[in-house]
This record gives C-alpha cells, structure tokens and sequence, in this order.
C-alpha cells in the first residue's frame, strides 16, 4: 500500500511538470488569467509563530508578483491537521497551504486521519530549510557531541530533553540522534519552547534541546544554551563555528522545511505560475534576506523536485516513528 501511495505521488508531482497536452481550452485561457481573485494561503499554526511568518513574507511578495490580493488565513490546532484538511479545497489554485514538517510526520503519527497528504494534494513549490540546533544547558559539562553522548551514557535515564510535543521537528531530531547516537534520552513535553522548556534548560532541570534555530540562536548568543551542533549536513551561516551533528554521526540529517501545497488536481499551468513567482523570491535578494534571517536555506526547483523531497521525508519519518515506537502524547 505504501509503495502504490507513494508511486501515485509521484505521477501527481510529475504532471505538474508536464504541461505540454492540455486537453480543455478553458482550463488552459483560466491559467493564463490567474489570478483573477485575491489567494488564500493556509497557515496551520498560530500568529507570530515560524509558519505565519514564513506564510507574510510569501504573500507579501506573491500580491506584488500577482497584482492581487494574497492573504495568510492561520487555522491553528491538531498539529496542523485543521489546516491540511482545508486544502482539499476546489483545485483551481486559490488555495495553498504552507506544507511544513508536520505534513510529513503526521502522515505515520495519525493512523485515522480524515486525508492522505501524499494523495490530496499536489506539490507546488520548495521554499526553505531552517537547521534545528542542538543546544545543551549551561549548566551541563558537555562542549562537544561526543563529550555529551559521554555524559549521556555515564547518565542513562537521567537525560531529559525539551520538546513541544509529538509530531514536531524539534522531537523528531531529538529522537533520530537518540537512534543514531545510541542514547538514552527522556523526553520532557512543554507547551512551547519559549516559556517552561527554556526556563527548565537555563535552571538545569532539562539538558538539551533540538529546537530550531531562530528560537534558541538568542540564548545561544548570550551564553545561556552551549551550541553543540546544527541537524542539516551543511553548517549554518549564523553559526558557522558550530559543526553540523552530520560530522560526527554520519548520515544524520533532520530539519523544519517550508513549500506550498494545493489541492489534487489543480491544473499544471497554474502550479508552473506559483513555482515560477516563488522560485523568483528565492533568488531576489530582498526576499532572501528576509527568509535568511530565520535561518532559512533556499529550495528552489520544480514542482516534481518538491514532490519527491515530501515523499522521501515521509518515508524517513515513518521509520523513525516505527523504530523509535512514538505515540501521540
């Protein structure tokens, strides 16, 4: 079943690259129109968190692109899942989502959801990657990865980790280096980072952290959280001193990502338009340096090129779901 969904996605991704036999003349004349009305983009998390800034930033730039109205409708809740439903909207590119992590995590956490991402939905573009960072107390003797899987093993059990919960980045990353790693790390949940999980590392109480990056760069910067290393393979440019876990655990790769989503069926013409708009940010240095200072890396490239980076991040995911035997807390 997996290996039809997954070959099923990818025909999908593929068609929005080929656009060369349109069958329908209206369908054709309406993509050359769009927009014609304003574009919503949903956003599944709350205002003022990473989505809803990534989603402003997008559509500020995509009115301009457009000369319509593109606007940010945040429909937080269920990890995303309210948001994600909503995409399944009529598929004639009016509706977007910002797809991020927690599209291709929830896809094994909730084994009854109303919907198949990898098969209601159409990719429409990559936009960035934002590193996550593994960052000890200060109040903890490691300085390196190695000095602290030492300190971990000397420890077992006794070795807690800060996260938001099931199904986010943050626990991903957290739980892809304790199998890698081959340490025993307890998981401590908290309803957002920025409050109880931070308070708890600065105090000692909790030990590390694989938040991502421009939440905890601050505490990095003033001395109260030790950065001991970032989850992509590439380092980042705001840390360029910290190497990535990557160097010492190969083949270890973790990391929030943002793209854009539609609704299965949305004629090729009018994703080529989105790709193209986006694909334009990326490059303009304006908009680069707005994303960049999140911590985003860019990821231009086809919709195709989208499609199979969501599937392989499925894939690797439900491994890490099933190997490590998380639940929804």
């Amino acid at each position: 079943m997996k290996k039809m969904r997954r070959r099923r996605f990818l025909q999908l991704a593929g068609a929005a690259g080929a656009a060369a036999a349109v069958p329908a003349l209206p369908r054709a004349a309406a993509a050359l129109d769009y927009p014609t009305r304003p574009v919503k983009i949903l956003c599944g998390f709350a205002a003022g968190g990473a989505v809803d800034i990534v989603s402003r930033i997008l559509a500020e730039w995509l009115s301009e692109r457009f000369g319509k109205q593109v606007f940010v409708e945040d429909r937080p809740g269920a990890a995303n899942n309210i948001a994600t439903e909503k995409v399944r909207s009529p598929p004639d590119g009016y509706t977007l989502l910002l797809t991020n992590p927690t599209n291709v995590i929830n896809a094994t956490l909730y084994p009854d959801l109303k919907y198949n991402f990898l098969r209601d939905s159409d990719p429409v573009a990559g936009l960035m990657r934002v590193p996550n960072v593994m960052a000890v107390s200060a109040q903890i003797p490691a300085k390196t990865i190695q000095e602290f899987i030492a300190f971990a093993n000397a420890n077992p059990g006794k070795v807690y980790y800060a996260s938001p919960g099931s199904g986010t980045s943050v626990m991903m990353s957290a739980e892809l280096f304790k199998l890698m790693a081959h340490v025993n790390l307890s998981s401590v949940t908290y309803k957002g980072m920025n409050g109880g999980g931070y308070t708890d590392m600065m105090a000692g109480r909790v030990h590390v952290a694989f938040d991502n990056l421009p939440g905890s760069i601050g505490y990095i910067r003033s001395g109260q959280f030790r950065a001991l290393g970032v989850t992509t393979t590439a380092r980042s440019a705001e840390l360029p001193e910290v190497p990535s876990i990557s160097e010492v655990i190969p083949g270890y790769e973790a990391s929030a990502f943002y793209g854009f989503n539609a609704a299965k069926g949305t004629p090729p013409e009018i994703i080529e338009r989105i790709n193209k708009e986006v694909n334009a940010g990326l490059a303009d240095p304006a908009l680069k340096a707005k994303l960049a200072n999140l911590g985003g890396m860019m990821m231009p490239g086809t919709p195709e090129e989208f499609g199979k980076f969501l599937v392989a991040e499925t894939d690797k995911w439900a491994k890490v779901i099933e190997q490590a035997q998380i639940k929804l807390e």
